[in-house]
């Protein structure tokens, strides 16, 4: 098809983070949505990358954008947090603030007929100008300042000042921007209703995360292969929500589990793990760092668990969890934004969790069923066209051109 034709409409994606490769929870989300525009629109990325690595487009995708801008954001989160406090901005926005990035959305938008901008995460609001710009959506994705206010709880008290400020500062920010831009995007209905209940204005839309269960499928993945049932937690390992989950599950829970199950391993799969994170490693628990391909290590799961505390909107671990057709153990919060059907198993405490476990490493016929239930409901409720087809409506795609 010739992509230049006329009558496609050309859009200007917006992204905090390149949306390649898809290994963790925003790029996810950020690259489904991309390839779906891109089949249906012409599409000018412009997006921040932290990681040279990532400076170079997937040869696949380059061939179906139009044009793609990537800006190296290199502020320290020291600095960002002095810029914030001077000029009284959300030190989320001054952490991503760059006069690279404002040039670059500029020079798109003098050089191409850009009719919608698509804006990926709040980070990058600050990019619009929705008095000149051409239709605007904003997918948030999670309201980000209550995600402070969950911080405001813990550390020191100067680290506590700063996340109720930053709660304060950055929902007032959030909240003007949904008053100026055509559509206000969230990753689940329990997100959407926070927001509206926060002061959240203007057409408010949820667009839920998805899972491709072509990709992930246990019949084409061969396990690692190790001693004992192994338990397995995956995500970004600097991300302090997984990196809490990761320190309570270890020290408090496993204890528990290996009491009864004394070959039973932890597996902590995720890129960038913490020194709090690579600590943990030692008997019974495995620290791995980056991998290739997480299937693997989810297919070798006994069980897999997401004790998160703190989680908001659709955690892709769990789904990729249920897709692989493994038995997961979820605390409520992770669990709360999927329609799960009770396909996985919900607890909250420490000894909760640790039964739930061992319920299941003792039971395998029960977790075999559970698992193969799991992968049903994902494959019936969570498939990418299907989650983002309320886009075609909202941007007003030409649904033919992605034919």
């Amino acid at each position: 098809m010739d992509r230049a034709r006329s009558g496609v409409m050309d859009i200007l994606f917006l992204a905090h983070r390149v949306p390649f490769p898809p290994d963790r929870g925003d790029k996810i989300r950020s690259y489904h949505i991309l390839r779906h525009l891109v089949a249906r629109a012409r599409v000018h990325l412009v997006a921040f990358t932290e990681d040279d690595r990532d400076t170079e487009l997937p040869a696949d995708l380059a061939a179906m954008l139009a044009s793609a801008t990537i800006v190296r954001r290199r502020k320290a989160r020291a600095l960002a947090a002095v810029e914030a406090l001077a000029t009284g901005r959300p030190v989320s926005l001054a952490a991503f603030a760059s006069g690279a990035m404002r040039r670059a959305v500029r020079r798109v938008l003098a050089a191409n007929p850009i009719t919608r901008v698509y804006c990926f995460s709040g980070q990058m609001a600050q990019y619009l100008d929705t008095r000149t710009a051409p239709m605007a959506v904003m997918d948030f994705v999670d309201v980000d300042s209550a995600k402070f206010a969950g911080y405001a709880g813990q550390g020191s008290p100067p680290m506590r000042w700063l996340m109720r400020r930053e709660t304060r500062v950055l929902g007032r920010f959030e909240r003007s921007m949904s008053a100026r831009v055509d559509a206000s995007l969230f990753v689940s209905e329990a997100e959407a209703a926070l927001f509206r209940q926060g002061g959240g204005r203007g057409a408010v839309h949820v667009v839920e995360n998805g899972i491709d269960a072509a990709h992930f499928d246990p019949s084409d993945v061969e396990p690692i292969d190790g001693p004992g049932p192994t338990i397995v937690f995956t995500g970004q390992m600097d991300y302090p929500p997984n990196v809490e989950a990761a320190v309570w599950f270890a020290e408090a829970i496993m204890p528990i589990i290996r009491r009864s199950q004394p070959q039973a391993r932890f597996a902590i799969v995720g890129r960038q793990p913490t020194a709090a994170v690579r600590g943990l490693a030692g008997e019974g628990v495995i620290v791995t760092g980056a991998v290739d391909d997480v299937r693997p290590w989810l297919a070798a799961a006994a069980v897999c668990v997401a004790p998160l505390r703190l989680a908001r909107g659709i955690q892709n671990k769990v789904l990729e969890a249920m897709a692989m057709a493994r038995p997961v153990v979820a605390s409520a919060a992770a669990a709360e934004g999927i329609d799960h059907l009770g396909t996985i198993r919900v607890a909250d405490t420490t000894e909760d969790h640790a039964a739930a476990v061992l319920a299941l490493i003792a039971d395998r016929d029960d977790a075999s069923a559970l698992g193969r239930l799991a992968r049903m409901q994902v494959m019936a409720r969570y498939a990418w066209p299907a989650r983002l087809q309320p886009l075609d409506t909202l941007l007003g795609l030409d649904v033919r051109a992605a034919a």
